[in-house]
């Protein structure tokens, strides 16, 4: 296609397409041949609203520090009991499983599948990867969803998963698209940061980008950098930073 560089060709959905049927895998990157760089990703429950900043999934907290069983070197399935709070079939596909206490901290896991699963109850999670360092009951495992799968409105003021880029064109809910993750895009933007300001995200209003200062630094997660002087409630310019 015309449109996408051509270094990536074997492209199957073009921009400002929304499909319910995933023609590419989430996370797919591709590079437009001015430059700009796209993620494909499912979206949530709500459409994306072109311009807007979007986040991934939220993060559980209740399958983060979960318990293992025992598990040997080499194995590719192990069973883990979360905390109070069910999980769907496959809400870990394509995400991470990382150990944070030992036996084997510090080690990081590509998760195949898993069936759904019921607070507080065991279940088999299979993974990509064979473990590497054998496990314990007293490993602790955090299951961390892929973050361009389920990816919604960042929320006002506090953020509850990763920046991930700018809808550009509304994908429906649940379904297929591209967002944008670097070089220029139009963003909503909250307040009246001058040319060149470096913007964050959360803000006062939901998916948009407020000038980064010390006293919301704590919380920032970097957006970009303005192209032209921002209007307060427009979408105008931002040379986009959050991933190549």
């Amino acid at each position: 296609m015309a449109w996408f560089s051509s270094e990536l060709e074997a492209i199957g959905q073009d921009d400002f397409i929304s499909t319910a049927t995933p023609v590419h895998k989430v996370g797919t990157r591709i590079v437009s041949d001015d430059g700009r760089v796209f993620r494909y990703v499912q979206a949530g429950l709500a459409d994306l609203v072109a311009g807007n900043v979007v986040q991934g999934p939220a993060l559980v907290t209740a399958h983060l520090a979960t318990v293992a069983t025992a598990t040997a070197i080499g194995a590719k399935t192990l069973t883990i009991t979360p905390g109070a709070t069910l999980g769907t079939v496959n809400q870990y596909a394509d995400g991470i499983m990382s150990v944070d206490t030992g036996p084997g901290n510090g080690y990081t896991y590509s998760v195949l599948s898993h069936p759904a699963f019921a607070t507080s109850t065991a279940f088999t999670l299979t993974l990509k990867d064979p473990i590497q360092v054998a496990l314990s009951t007293a490993s602790r495992l955090g299951l961390v969803a892929n973050k361009y799968r389920g990816v919604i409105q960042f929320p006002v003021t506090t953020a509850t998963g990763p920046v991930v880029g700018v809808a550009t064109y509304i994908i429906t809910a649940s379904q297929y698209g591209w967002i944008q993750t670097y070089g220029h895009c139009s963003v909503l933007i909250s307040g009246t940061p001058a040319m060149g300001a470096a913007v964050m995200t959360p803000s006062a209003v939901a998916g948009s980008a407020i000038i980064l200062t010390t006293t919301n630094l704590v919380v920032a997660q970097l957006v970009g950098y303005m192209a032209q002087i921002g209007v307060d409630t427009k979408n105008n310019v931002v040379d986009l930073r959050i991933s190549w």
